[in-house]
């Protein structure tokens, strides 16, 4: 007959009746197995076989987390094991290392990288070997285009682009004197982005002309930039085109313009250019007519020229001498300075004998017209002015020069001017574009 424990602190006095050991079904605390006849098994931490000592009646098997003997029978989560599956975390070098490669901003950085990463993988059993290899090839490829720009010199022409665009020292886009190209649908008007380059012996939208920088520190406006390229374009037009009647009537002044944002990145540049006074017509051929196309006959009789047409465009802009008789003399003193101006440079040059007369009886008129000139500057009243003023002009007139341009070469069809004096590069058709 089994005796029951005596009372303790794990079974209070009275817990069981008499004589009801504790395994008994029923029995209040009692744990019956799921499969009566069926043993157990056994949990890791349970070595060898179970000793049965006199208070075990029951088939429960004690482990080492059993604190009663009583305890029931489900086993506790054994050593290595753990609810769910986690698996290894990624080694953030071998990530690094693959990002950089991608980039390869840095190839050298990625390339270290990826090799602390893998020794990091092999000791920690981390995840990301394939990234970390992929990296360091990256990076090893981008080692070597550097090393390759390095020695071809590549590399600085990279970084100069970079600062350039960074800085702001061009515009968006860069068009250089004597380039021609076809605008965006054609119109020399409005906002431009971009522009295709194209030879000038063919057809062509503008031929530029005149690179030049607009002044100021904060951007004063878009009218007030526009006015300054559209006073500056002009006044360059007889530095590139020499030779004014060489150039279509037609043809009219336009210019690139900074716009407020490319301002703020230090855009400063004005491009001026030719183009058709009708934006849908082409040009064709190019209208450069300076230093680099001419001969030395040509070049100093278009050098004379020029100071005198310059002292022409100077006239005040009061059209009746009665409105403003002072400033009319101002504009015959410069006429008459001009002239002899003119004059010294033609007898200062030794022309070719097929020009030479033609040009010494040019020279004649000038002195003869800077003598009106002279005297119109004098005037008194507007009648006199009127009076010598139209003696000096039919003296400079262009029909007299015809037969000595035809001698040097040159141009023989005189412009076509406008109303308000200007030529067809002068008219009112031009304007300019934002880049």
């Amino acid at each position: 007959m089994a005796i029951p424990p005596q009372p303790g602190p794990q079974q209070p006095e009275g817990q069981y009746p008499p004589g009801t050991p504790p395994g008994t079904p029923g029995a209040p605390g009692a744990h019956p197995p799921p499969y009566p006849h069926a043993p157990y098994p056994q949990g890791p931490y349970q070595q060898g076989p179970v000793q049965q000592g006199p208070y075990q009646q029951g088939p429960y098997q004690q482990g080492p987390y059993q604190q009663s003997p009583y305890a029931g029978p489900y086993q506790p989560w054994g050593q290595g094991y753990s609810p769910y599956n986690r698996p290894a975390p990624f080694n953030g070098f071998a990530i690094a290392a693959l990002v950089l490669g991608i980039l390869c901003f840095v190839p050298a950085v990625g390339l270290v990288l990826g090799i602390v990463a893998l020794v990091q993988i092999r000791r920690r059993g981390e995840r990301g070997k394939g990234m970390a290899v992929g990296g360091m090839v990256m990076s090893s490829i981008g080692v070597a285009l550097l090393a390759l720009m390095v020695a071809t010199g590549g590399a600085g022409d990279f970084w100069g682009g970079v600062k350039e665009g960074a800085g702001g020292s061009g515009s968006t886009f860069s068009l250089h004197k004597g380039e021609c190209f076809d605008a965006p649908g054609d119109a020399l008007r409005g906002l431009a982005y971009d522009v295709d380059t194209v030879p000038c012996t063919g057809k062509h939208d503008a031929e530029v002309f005149a690179e030049t920088t607009a002044h100021g520190d904060s951007y004063p406006g878009d009218s007030a930039v526009s006015a300054e390229a559209g006073d500056t374009c002009y006044a360059l037009v007889d530095t590139y085109a020499m030779d004014a009647w060489a150039v279509p009537d037609d043809v009219d002044v336009y210019y690139f313009t900074p716009t407020r944002q490319s301002w703020r990145l230090g855009d400063r540049e004005i491009t001026c250019m030719f183009g058709n006074a009708d934006e849908r017509t082409a040009l064709t051929g190019s209208l450069r007519k300076d230093a680099t196309t001419l001969d030395a006959d040509q070049l100093a009789y278009l050098k004379a020229a020029r100071i005198l047409n310059r002292a022409m465009d100077s006239a005040p802009e009061k059209a009746y001498v009665e409105d403003d008789l002072a400033g009319h003399k101002k504009w015959a003193t410069r006429v008459s300075g001009a002239l002899t101006a003119q004059a010294g440079l033609l007898r200062g040059h030794t022309f070719a004998p097929a020009a030479g007369e033609r040009v010494a009886a040019l020279v004649k008129n000038l002195d003869r017209s800077r003598t009106e000139w002279v005297k119109a500057a004098e005037a008194r009243d507007a009648d006199t002015f009127y009076a010598h003023y139209e003696k000096a002009v039919k003296l400079i007139d262009a029909d007299k020069t015809v037969t000595t341009r035809k001698a040097l070469g040159l141009a023989t069809t005189p412009p076509k001017y406008d109303e308000g004096g200007g030529g067809g590069s002068g008219g009112e058709g031009g304007g300019g574009m934002e880049v």
